[in-house]
């Protein structure tokens, strides 16, 4: 992998993606899965995180530490992104949360935004996209593009599959954006998913389709 684009190995994540691609997985189970992933894999996306030194008392005596010196935002790309968004906020519960309405058209497999919210100007330092399926790549660039329009610095992205075509083509139109995942898979199929993959992740986690 290149600089900007990490593939976990870690045993853990490769054991739970297993039973997450599964089809005898069940939405309970599966949406379980997605958030036990998605702590892991922004464990290792999040290594370098900026501190700043904190002291705080023990109940025995003043203790030099540490704090996050940034503040986090996490992006989640409606709807399958949900289900890692309360995963992440156990860890980082200061984080703030903005949202974005993103589909992809089945006819063109262009994206197609229907929420924004984003405040005026930006209040975090550091936006994560959250996605589980990193396709085709066109959601991915439509949220990286709104972000850099609204003003965010630092952006990364954070999905558990992706398909070739769509790690490049988010390189593409943004090599400064580091791309964490569980696995790159082989391809994707003639209607924009990808294969093996896990079927659609909104409809999984959500027992709808």
């Amino acid at each position: 992998m290149t600089d900007t684009v990490n593939v976990s190995r870690h045993p853990l994540v490769l054991h739970k993606l297993t039973l997450l691609r599964s089809r005898l997985t069940e939405p309970k189970k599966f949406r379980e899965l997605v958030s036990e992933i998605s702590q892991l894999l922004f464990y290792e996306a999040t290594a370098d995180l900026p501190l700043a030194p904190l002291t705080v008392a023990t109940p025995l005596a003043p203790c030099d530490g540490y704090e996050i010196a940034q503040q986090i935002g996490l992006i989640p790309i409606l709807r399958a992104g949900l289900g890692m968004t309360q995963a992440i906020l156990e860890i980082i519960p200061t984080a703030h949360v903005w949202h974005l309405g993103l589909y992809r058209d089945h006819e063109t497999l262009l994206p197609v935004t229907y929420y924004n919210k984003l405040p005026a100007e930006p209040d975090i330092d550091l936006a994560i996209i959250l996605d589980p399926m990193l396709a085709t790549g066109g959601s991915a660039v439509a949220a990286v593009d709104i972000l850099k329009q609204w003003g965010s610095k630092r952006i990364k992205f954070l999905g558990l599959i992706a398909a070739p075509e769509g790690v490049r083509t988010l390189s593409a139109a943004h090599p400064d954006v580091p791309i964490h995942l569980a696995a790159i898979d082989s391809q994707l199929n003639e209607r924009g998913y990808i294969v093996p993959g896990l079927g659609d992740a909104g409809d999984r986690q959500f027992g709808t389709g």
